[in-house]
């Protein structure tokens, strides 16, 4: 079986928006290569006693995404004929518009072949259900345990982390968006991507909510996990524009309509996004963010300020920050 490789240097901060914008356009199983020194946690789940040192961090990182190339040269994704040229030029076009918003470095693109790799498959094996707090989120090929069984379900097929809940800025805003959503909660989630948010504070009980996303394969992938969750699809809208420059997808959206706005994108999105997503809140709204590496806490609090918000809470989880604010 032989695959072809599309490499992507870039920068370590870049990773995961890429892996999450390759992802939508059906590109999966990304490899990572970069020289971000392991955490405490990551060590204790290896099984060595000593760890030798790594080379110091550069902040270059290499993505790799591996497409299985046919008996007669041709290549498939998303289940749709493609060709190296047109995947190549996909990614290119993917790239160009996320530079628009962050740093993604070089963002050359390399093209190999290799052979024998089922990533396809293989890495279900590291993937397994897990908690976040009392919520059980769980992969179609296991099984609910009977102790389980009376808990929350989050059902999930993962293909990035932003979108299964096991990134810790996912985590982040689950738990803020807990202690405000009422059943009368009007939410938008903005870069939606595969739903978790949404469809989690649909679960919590908000009454109705809205999603934006750059990219169209994001209401297929929202409409199989409302599908899988049980979520009636009249409560969950999609939305496909960028919401920062583009005045239909504003209009669209709406003005002082929602009870909270959640977005879990990284700081540099979060910057130009905060002074027009305040627009879209309800006086005494609430504003939700994440996706923020530690040492951009302070630029996100002050375009937060600069906003005319209320900053209510600061949290944490490993090095990563969600900064909670209200429209007063």
């Amino acid at each position: 079986m032989k695959w072809v490789k599309f490499q992507i240097k870039t920068v370590t901060e870049a990773e995961d928006i890429i892996i999450s914008t390759l992802y939508d356009i059906g590109l999966e199983g990304a490899q990572i290569e970069d020289k971000v020194p392991l955490t405490a946690l990551e060590k204790e789940q290896m099984f060595v006693d000593i760890l030798p040192e790594g080379p110091a961090d550069d902040g270059i990182a290499y993505l790799s995404f591996f497409v299985e190339e046919k008996e007669d040269g041709s290549l498939e994704v998303a289940g749709e004929p493609a060709t190296v040229e047109s995947v190549l030029e996909s990614v290119k076009n993917e790239l160009e518009e996320l530079r628009m918003f962050v740093d993604i470095g070089e963002g050359s693109v390399t093209i190999d072949e290799t052979e024998d790799i089922d990533w396809i498959n293989n890495w279900k094996q590291y993937f397994h259900q897990f908690y976040i707090d009392d919520i059980l989120v769980i992969p179609s090929w296991e099984d609910i345990k009977p102790d389980d069984r009376e808990k929350m379900v989050l059902h999930i097929d993962p293909g990035t982390a932003f979108g299964t809940g096991m990134h810790e800025t996912t985590q982040l805003c689950i738990r803020q968006l807990r202690k405000f959503i009422t059943p009368e909660t009007i939410l938008l989630d903005v870069g939606t991507g595969s739903g978790i948010l949404a469809i989690l504070s649909l679960m919590f009980g908000a009454k109705h909510a809205v999603g934006t996303d750059l990219d169209i394969c994001a209401v297929e992938a929202v409409a199989q996990n409302c599908a899988d969750n049980g979520i009636d699809p009249a409560s969950f809208e999609m939305m496909i524009g960028n919401i920062i420059n583009d005045k239909e997808i504003q209009d669209a959206v709406g003005y002082d309509k929602y009870d909270i706005v959640v977005a879990n994108i990284l700081a540099d999105v979060l910057v130009p996004l905060t002074p027009v997503i305040v627009h879209q809140l309800k006086k005494g709204g609430i504003y939700i963010t994440s996706g923020i590496i530690d040492d951009k806490e302070q630029t996100v609090v002050d375009a937060v300020k600069a906003a005319g918000l209320e900053v209510l809470e600061v949290t944490y989880q490993g090095e990563w920050v969600s900064v909670t604010a209200r429209k007063n």
